[in-house]
């Protein structure tokens, strides 16, 4: 059996991870999970899967979920915040970690993970968006597996050639061609974009994602974050990415060969399918997903993003060719303002400006250590919330 340890258990991958290892009890088992706040969520896991460890990033939560754990005599031990995290991310028991937490705050339990050596299903794209060399080093220095969760980037994989490795020059590829639906707003007049409530734009037409996950989507800084990404995973330059919008969601992404053929991965959208894959590759495993209707499907469209309508990718894709702090700076800014318009204090295409402000604010340095990405994203999210309360002192220009 390997032992699995689930980083974010309680948000939408975590729970699609806890999914596919209940079909298979005798495959896996569950050394620790974990959750920010959500102490209701975490219990339940606890009581069904009896993990040897249970961590709340927030120690007040810890507390509450230590004193339940104890009134109801089960064998879990509780630990709270980055120590804790870093410790489960990097156990002896632990085989497999599920890199699931949404953010920044994923950063150093990942790179944990990473540097003990451990099968990474990274599903926090920004680990690699915020430290992409030193992530990358550290999975080869310390004989890392590194698996991509994001449905995107796995399907990348699985067109991959079948010696590939995350971080390995791909032979014999001409491009990546890595898909997204759009979101809520791909078909909306863009002068009504400034008017979307956080309702309107985290009801996603394809997927079931977490909030702020899905107001990525409606402003397409998660294709951003993911093109990012896929220069890190798959060791290519940005002109080497091409994002193609496609709305039915059924082609997860494309290889494009120097020979003329294009490899495409398909399947119904469901995060249980990655993650299935992860889990248990080379091999494959049931995933609980149905099986693919085509002739539901009917037919698919492709089409160019609408750079007028979806800023945030052309912010992604200036921070990936500036390189340095460019791209920690781009997520911090992104994060911090997807909150303010969750919260009703920023207006939807406040989000883009907020972060091109930022990062015509902030001088880029050298991305050379884990205590200069960590300043970038603290000044970045000053910054931010500088430009959010007193925006007419921070206008981009």
């Amino acid at each position: 059996m390997k032992g699995i340890t689930v980083l974010g258990a309680t948000g939408s991958i975590g729970v699609s991870t806890l999914d596919v290892l209940r079909l298979h009890p005798q495959a896996y088992r569950v050394v620790a999970l974990t959750a920010n706040r959500d102490v209701a969520g975490l219990l339940e896991q606890c009581r069904e899967f009896s993990p040897q460890y249970a961590v709340m990033a927030d120690p007040s939560a810890a507390q509450q979920l230590a004193e339940q754990v104890r009134a109801e005599g089960l064998n879990t031990e509780v630990l709270a915040g980055t120590e804790g995290l870093e410790k489960v991310a990097t156990l002896p028991q632990t085989d497999y970690v599920m890199a699931a937490i949404v953010g920044a705050a994923g950063l150093l339990p990942t790179l944990a993970a990473a540097r003990a050596g451990k099968r990474v299903l990274l599903a926090n794209k920004e680990a690699l968006v915020m430290s992409g060399h030193l992530f990358m080093q550290a999975v080869r220095e310390h004989g890392a597996e590194l698996l991509p969760i994001d449905s995107e980037h796995n399907a990348i994989f699985q067109c991959m050639p079948r010696d590939y490795r995350p971080g390995m020059e791909a032979k014999g590829v001409r491009r990546i061609l890595l898909t997204g639906s759009g979101g809520p707003f791909r078909d909306t007049a863009v002068e009504q974009l400034a008017s979307v409530t956080p309702e309107q734009a985290i009801a996603h037409p394809n997927w079931s994602m977490g909030r702020k996950i899905s107001v990525d989507s409606a402003t397409m800084m998660n294709k951003g974050l993911e093109l990012i990404e896929a220069c890190w995973l798959f060791d290519v330059g940005p002109d080497k990415v091409e994002i193609v919008v496609h709305k039915e969601s059924v082609i997860h992404s494309m290889v494009d060969y120097l020979d003329g053929s294009v490899l495409a991965q398909l399947g119904n959208p469901d995060m249980r399918t990655p993650i299935a894959h992860a889990l248990s590759w080379p091999q494959r495993i049931d995933s609980g997903v149905a099986a693919l209707d085509m002739f539901s499907v009917g037919q698919l469209n492709f089409e160019r993003p609408d750079l007028q309508r979806f800023p945030c990718l052309r912010l992604a894709n200036e921070a990936i060719r500036a390189g340095g702090t460019a791209s920690t700076i781009l997520n911090a800014a992104n994060e911090v303002a997807v909150e303010a318009f969750l919260e009703g204090r920023l207006g939807f295409t406040g989000i883009a400006q907020v972060i091109e402000s930022c990062m015509q604010s902030i001088i880029l340095v050298a991305a050379d250590s884990i205590e200069t990405i960590l300043d970038a994203d603290a000044h970045a999210r000053q910054m931010a919330m500088a430009c959010i309360d007193h925006p007419e002192q921070h206008r981009a220009t």
